[in-house]
């Protein structure tokens, strides 16, 4: 019999968990507003659907860093919407982007992982798997949860040994915040990165999803030390696809370029064949995946704005979202009246929602948040996203959606954001 003592402990994610549950509460007869799990509510974009049926029959192995005519329209995407220069030979595909930052990662044998507070809930624990440790770069409400140069600067300085490189993970639009930086703020967080040799990568996985389509990728303002993370779970709307991608400097250290293949081939091999294929088609420039894009956004837009709106004016702390999913709710206000009831952490507020309201959410606690902090997330995409983009597109982008858009096609959005406006009061 096993010692348990000899086994690594790795648990679930939690964005998982939340996700199981509600399912099983919901099948249970439960009324569960979905507001914990971020999975996209869009279909892929049906040239990629189609190119799939069609390709099912590959049942090869390919390269381990990707069919080279996907590198080649990745590299050519990314250039032309991202404004950066990325050349096919330095795109690696991967089944998902989760397991391409963790092999980034894991080719160190010593580094300093820096994260941001708050950030996704599985960087650190890849963090913890690779053996590595993790200082966390704190935010704040006020701060609308951005990294200021200056907590990275004390960050660099105060660290024990100064020799060892530093990898950071820098993600935006936001998961769990909703939020993206300014030029402004890239640029003056790059002096920093350069001053520091940080190697960044840069999780941009809802990047054509930020709800202005004004997303700047860090590439452009630090080429030299930036690895851009992406993939189709998100813009795409294919999460169980599992199909992600990075994007490597151009003067990227060849040994590091060697051991993420490395990883790949002893790990996944590769993508699975005929996703590949598809999306070779997902990834082509031109009028339909800007359509494709634009439809999602100005739903996301409207369904963020609407929560952002109803859940501030019930006195919640909550910035306007700018990109993906999500919002970070800060329920400091009122700290004295859920402290009095016994709610003392964010893990608190999350089980009482559920089973109070039938509202699912994560806690701030397990996206780098101290437990006491009373954070929770939101994810705003518990609605049929198939109705929703055909009505859309049936409405035509030259008009805007309707008042009643979100009643008629995202109930769910607008019952789970009064339940919490609700109990608040």
């Amino acid at each position: 019999m096993l010692k348990k003592e000899y086994i690594k402990q790795s648990q679930e994610s939690e964005t998982l968990l939340i996700h199981e549950l509600s399912r099983l509460k919901s099948n249970q007869g439960e009324d569960i507003i979905r507001f914990g799990f971020g999975q996209s509510p869009f279909l892929p974009i049906q040239s990629a659907i189609n190119s799939l049926k069609d390709r099912v029959e590959h049942k090869e192995y390919v390269s381990v860093q990707g069919i080279e005519e996907l590198r080649e329209a990745v590299a050519a995407f990314h250039n032309h919407y991202d404004q950066i220069n990325i050349s096919a030979d330095n795109v690696l595909i991967a089944p998902g982007s989760k397991i391409l930052i963790y092999s980034i990662i894991a080719s160190f044998d010593d580094a300093d992982v820096f994260l941001v507070t708050p950030s996704w809930v599985s960087y650190e624990p890849q963090a913890n798997l690779a053996k590595l440790p993790v200082t966390r770069l704190q935010t704040n409400f006020e701060n609308r949860w951005r990294l200021l140069p200056s907590e990275l600067e004390r960050a660099c300085e105060q660290r024990e040994n100064k020799d060892r490189p530093i990898v950071m993970v820098f993600n935006y639009p936001g998961n769990p915040d909703g939020l993206t930086y300014t030029s402004e703020e890239l640029a003056a967080l790059t002096a920093v990165f350069r001053k520091y040799n940080i190697l960044v990568i840069s999780d941009e996985i809802y990047g054509f999803l930020n709800h202005k389509s004004e997303h700047v990728s860090l590439a452009r303002y630090y080429p030299e030390g930036t690895i851009v993370t992406s993939g189709l779970s998100k813009w795409c709307g294919a999460g169980g696809w599992r199909l992600g991608v990075a994007l490597l400097p151009t003067r990227i250290e060849e040994k590091l370029k060697k051991t993420m293949i490395g990883i790949a081939s002893e790990t996944y091999s590769c993508a699975p064949t005929p996703v590949q294929y598809a999306a070779i088609e997902a990834y082509q420039i031109g009028d339909d995946v800007e359509s494709y894009l634009a439809h999602q956004r100005r739903i996301l837009r409207l369904a963020g704005n609407y929560v952002w709106k109803t859940l501030s004016q019930a006195g919640i702390n909550v910035h306007k979202p700018e990109g993906g999913f999500y919002l970070t709710l800060d329920f400091e206000p009122f700290r004295h009246v859920l402290n009095s009831k016994g709610i003392k952490t964010s893990k608190d507020i999350c089980e009482a929602l559920l089973s109070e309201k039938g509202v699912a959410m994560l806690p701030g606690s397990v996206f780098g948040y101290d437990q006491d902090i009373l954070t929770t997330r939101l994810c705003y995409v518990d609605f049929n996203g198939v109705a929703a983009m055909k009505a859309s597109e049936d409405l035509g982008q030259e008009k805007e959606l309707p008042e009643n858009f979100l009643q008629t096609y995202c109930p769910n959005v607008i019952e789970g954001s009064k339940r919490i406006a609700d109990w608040v009061k």
